[in-house]
């Protein structure tokens, strides 16, 4: 079930009798024909074991399992939207940028510590974002929401990615990530974001920036 983008701002889906999608809350702007929008209690694909995730991390995004015949447009707070689709990799986006995916794409919560040690708890602190990161899996489209714009920057070996950690938005692939920095751990007590810190992430795929670093 592709997103098809009607603007920067905007994306619609189309959907069949059988299919689901699940949203955001709020972020559906018009519909046509037999749709229906319920709470989702479960977190979407990912279960109990993925609102309990969200909910130690501070991210606990409510969402909405939208279902029926007819079309369906999203937009949220005037924020850019990028479509993602996947083949079957993992994509890795933090909660609150979810506008929009696929129900047969599987959802869960991993640890951003346990990709790069002290990593995730540095970001938490730097970026204000939580140490879970949401994970979404399989085959299908996924829309997500950014400042200003967002770019995809490719991941191949031997060619390392750098980012402020605050303009990251999410990646697929098979990345791994780690927090750098650019001056002494003395020389960076007190500095929010910027150059001080830097998201290093090395391996095979894609990284999408925002072009502001405001956080949503």
């Amino acid at each position: 079930m592709p997103f098809r983008e009607i603007n920067s701002k905007m994306v619609e889906a189309t959907l069949a009798p059988g299919q689901k999608l699940f949203s955001q809350r709020g972020a559906m702007l018009a519909y046509r024909g037999e749709v229906s929008f319920t709470p989702n209690i479960q977190g979407g694909q990912g279960g109990v074991a993925s609102m309990i995730g969200r909910r130690v991390a501070g991210e606990a995004t409510p969402l909405m399992t939208v279902e029926g015949s007819g079309t369906v447009m999203f937009g949220h707070g005037g924020h850019h939207i990028q479509v993602i689709n996947l083949s079957g990799d993992t994509l890795y986006v933090e909660a609150d940028r979810l506008l929009a995916f696929d129900g047969t794409l599987q959802q869960g919560t991993m640890f951003m510590g346990s990709q790069g040690g002290v990593m995730g708890m540095v970001r938490g602190q730097v970026t204000g974002q939580g140490l879970f990161t949401t994970t979404l899996k399989g085959h299908g489209a996924v829309a997500v929401m950014a400042h200003g714009g967002v770019i995809e920057l490719p991941i191949t070996p031997g060619r390392d990615v750098h980012v402020d950690p605050q303009a990251y938005v999410a990646h697929h692939g098979d990345v791994h990530n780690k927090l750098s920095t650019a001056v002494g751990w003395r020389d960076m007590v007190g500095r929010g974001s910027g150059e001080a810190f830097q998201l290093e992430l090395s391996g095979s795929g894609a990284v999408y920036v925002q072009a502001s670093e405001e956080k949503l």
